[in-house]
């Protein structure tokens, strides 16, 4: 059977189909709603999954990103069956070889009782019902609470919590490190929507992703309160800057799909387009978020253009972890340390920082403990692995990193820590002198040491023997730019 990856696009006359505003997925459209009929507020309500506006698009398209609910037929797509990989959000219709049967088309309505809410969508996904969502004291009791109080620490063991918290461990740490820093009386946000904010959050990260799901967003919003608790940090930071940050940090790779940019992009797929091929996920988990404070209101209350200026830094915060930017920020970075001229009384200083501190946080798992930066290395490296073997069954040019014919665990992480991590936090520490990035400096040697000695007895060549000016080390930092 021929693989079709050419996609149709939407006609930009077309209101949204009802059904659209129930699916689970998400929803990339332009901010001018004219073109999509101005849905109402109360039918997007209705649905599960994020909307992700382009206010400088005009176009106006939906992306289907998860693909366990059947609409195609109703808007001129050939229906499919739920795949093994509902994460995935490529329209090949032979990428999913099995088929969990179809899915009800009855709407799903959002509970305060999350418990119901997330018991009905299973049933209506036909999967069983796992690891309810529990209220709110409940996840503060016990061991989880114990571990809360150690939250600081570097050590912390992300993987335990997760499990301790029966798997809502984005939700309930982020909820406990905003209302520890009193933001949620301070901008008098209502802890309703803010607690369905942090649940629509979780859920709409893909939790069949290896890597990018929302344990991963925990543990890029704990480093990132570490980093926040520095000196320099600490006393110059305003509030709305420390609400940002956790929030950036909570919602940086919402709605990932698994693959990266180029496979994205070599597939002719949605978002490619919508984003002109520039940045396209970071856009993407950008605009979901946005998608998702305004469908909740959490903001709603503050004045409009306060409420727009947030949206857009917490934009310029994601979009700074597009990791095939990194030179620009690190040599942006580097002059500022060398010139000594910044000034965290300047609220784009502090901003700028913020950037560095989100893009630690997003690649500190090499800087943690070797029997958590492990796990992390298996996880990262199953998701480059599952995307190689797709390229390879739809006769695609395999991806760099992702043939696990000619790559290993150890020699991708030698490759990844000496061109993207030692850099990146190399720099960070002339900026934060402190006892904390000497410890992440200190576990980023004894890993690389540890990597090293297992490329040894696999007999990979290791990236760590080019030059670092020779064509092959500039081959190998794009090809990490391209995946992480």
């Amino acid at each position: 059977m021929e693989v079709c990856y050419q996609l149709p696009v939407l006609p930009l006359d077309r209101p949204v189909p009802k059904h659209v505003l129930s699916r689970r997925g998400a929803i990339s459209f332009s901010s001018s709603s004219s073109l999509f009929g101005a849905p109402d507020p109360r039918q997007l309500s209705q649905r599960r999954g994020a909307i992700s506006y382009d206010s400088s698009d005009q176009t106006a398209l939906y992306i289907r990103m998860l693909g366990d609910v059947r609409v195609r037929s109703q808007v001129g797509f050939d229906p499919e069956g739920k795949g093994s990989y509902s994460y995935l959000c490529i329209d090949f219709r032979t990428l999913h070889c099995d088929s969990a049967g179809p899915v009800s088309g009855r709407r799903l309505r959002r509970l305060l009782s999350f418990q119901r809410y997330l018991h009905s969508s299973r049933l209506l996904r036909g999967t069983p019902h796992l690891n309810p969502l529990h209220i709110l004291d409940e996840d503060y009791t016990g061991q989880a609470k114990c571990m809360l109080e150690r939250v600081a620490t570097w050590n912390f063991d992300i993987f335990l919590y997760d499990r301790l918290t029966n798997g809502n461990s984005l939700v309930t740490l982020t909820f406990h490190l905003l209302n520890q820093y009193g933001l949620l009386e301070l901008f008098q946000l209502d802890m309703v929507k803010l607690w369905r904010f942090l649940v629509m959050v979780q859920e709409d990260y893909h939790s069949l992703n290896p890597y990018h799901n929302a344990v991963h967003a925990a543990d890029v919003t704990q480093a990132m309160y570490c980093y926040l608790r520095e000196p320099k940090l600490a006393k110059s930071l305003t509030s709305c800057d420390i609400l940002l940050g956790l929030l950036a940090a909570a919602t940086h790779d919402l709605d990932h799909p698994g693959v990266n940019q180029p496979f994205l992009i070599k597939t002719n797929h949605y978002l490619a387009k919508l984003y002109r091929n520039s940045s396209v996920l970071e856009n993407h988990h950008w605009r979901s978020a946005v998608g998702l404070l305004r469908e909740t209101g959490l903001f709603s209350h503050l004045p409009a253009e306060d409420g727009l200026k947030m949206e857009h830094q917490l934009g310029s915060l994601i979009l700074a972890t597009d990791i095939s930017r990194q030179n620009e920020y690190l040599g942006k970075f580097r002059t500022h340390l060398d010139q000594d001229d910044l000034y965290l009384s300047n609220a784009s200083h502090r901003h700028f920082i913020l950037q560095m501190a989100l893009k630690c946080a997003d690649i500190c798992n090499p800087c943690r403990p070797w029997e958590l930066s492990k796990q992390w290395s298996e996880k990262v490296t199953e998701e480059f692995f599952h995307q190689g073997d797709i390229e390879k069954k739809h006769r695609l040019e395999v991806s760099p990193l992702c043939d696990s014919q000619s790559n290993s665990m150890a020699n991708i992480q030698i490759g990844f820590m000496t061109y993207v991590v030692e850099p990146l936090f190399a720099e960070w520490g002339r900026f934060s002198d402190t006892r904390l990035s000497q410890t992440m400096l200190g576990h980023l040697g004894l890993n690389k040491a540890s990597w090293g000695g297992l490329v040894q007895q696999e007999g990979f060549s290791s990236p760590e023997e080019l030059e670092p000016s020779s064509p092959n080390s500039t081959h190998v930092f794009v090809a990490f730019a391209s995946h992480i």
